[in-house]
């Protein structure tokens, strides 16, 4: 069965404009994509051309174990044409959150996503269960572990979507009972790496961004987790709007005080952005905010193990 995300009959401008999205819109999206990606809006062409490419692979997005709060992140963007991107420009074939697909349909899905003979890249959301051989998650009879394995074995490209993705994120904070982990930590020995862009959520630029330079063949650094260093180069400290407050010892004394609120620094308060690499403050949420600039402390959700490593939030 091949559902309807897939690839349209029109080509990708008319499709943007049966939506009701001019070509300027587009470009304008893919211009935020170049900047987050630290290319310059004069790179906004090459990433539109990467994205609609005629013969492009298939994307393939598997759910583990997680909240689904990266997918919200993704599909609840204020980009009006988001709905575009995720279900058609990208060729999003396989992704059960949103597909209309179930059971043996949805199934069927995977397979001949799987066959696309462009290949498939793999996106993966949420940690992978591995004790009690896997049994603390299964789907349709098998194992997450099990089907991930199987279907990022054939994969052009793997990322991990998601700090659970990248490093185990809360399912697997301790005690961690169902021996969650994350993909290279599941997989890297079978030869599968991936590329990681973590986040509890990450930003959607980031993923757009990461799938960008990979359809555009542009070589994508990465650092020693395996992060591209374009959007985790730099800590959350060094981007921060109230860096200069820190720089002056200007640190706020609560939460509630005239000082927070004036944009002094958080970090007698929790804030762990000193440690934390991530481009929050640059790329925002909705083109609108971030956790720090809202008056709340980074939990240094990109980072490897925070749930146990930067805990309490709160000292009181």
């Amino acid at each position: 069965m091949q559902i309807s995300i897939g690839l349209g009959k029109d080509g990708a401008e008319e499709r943007l404009e049966k939506r009701g999205i001019s070509r300027r819109d587009f470009l304008k999206f893919c211009s935020t994509v170049a900047v987050a990606m630290g290319m310059g809006p004069t790179f906004a062409p090459a990433i539109a051309k990467a994205l609609t490419a005629p013969n492009r692979p298939s994307v393939i997005y598997l759910h583990d174990s997680e909240c689904t709060g990266c997918t919200e992140a993704l599909i609840r963007t204020n980009k009006p044409f988001i709905d575009e991107l995720i279900l058609d420009t990208i060729s999003l074939d396989y992704q059960e959150t949103i597909m209309a697909a179930a059971g043996e349909a949805a199934e069927e899905a995977l397979h001949m996503a799987m066959k696309n003979p462009n290949g498939y890249i793999c996106v993966v959301e949420g940690a992978i269960p591995t004790a009690m051989d896997g049994l603390y998650g299964t789907i349709g009879g098998r194992t997450i572990f099990e089907i991930n394995k199987e279907v990022l074995a054939g994969a052009k490209a793997v990322v991990a979507y998601g700090t659970c993705a990248c490093f185990g994120g809360l399912p697997s904070a301790e005690p961690n009972p169902t021996g969650a982990k994350g993909v290279n930590d599941c997989f890297g020995s079978m030869g599968i790496t991936a590329i990681n862009v973590p986040g509890c959520p990450p930003n959607p630029i980031n993923l757009v961004g990461t799938l960008a330079a990979y359809l555009g063949g542009l070589k994508i650094d990465l650092d020693k987790l395996n992060r591209p260093k374009m959007f985790y180069g730099v800590t959350v400290h060094e981007l921060c709007e109230r860096l200069p407050h820190i720089e002056a010892l200007e640190f706020a004394p609560s939460f509630d005080s005239e000082e927070a609120r004036a944009g002094w620094c958080l970090f007698k308060l929790g804030c762990t952005g000193p440690m934390t690499y991530n481009n929050c403050p640059k790329a925002l949420f909705n083109d609108v905010s971030w956790p720090v600039k809202a008056g709340h402390p980074c939990i240094g959700c990109s980072e490897p193990n925070f749930w146990d490593n930067m805990s309490p939030f709160y000292e009181n």
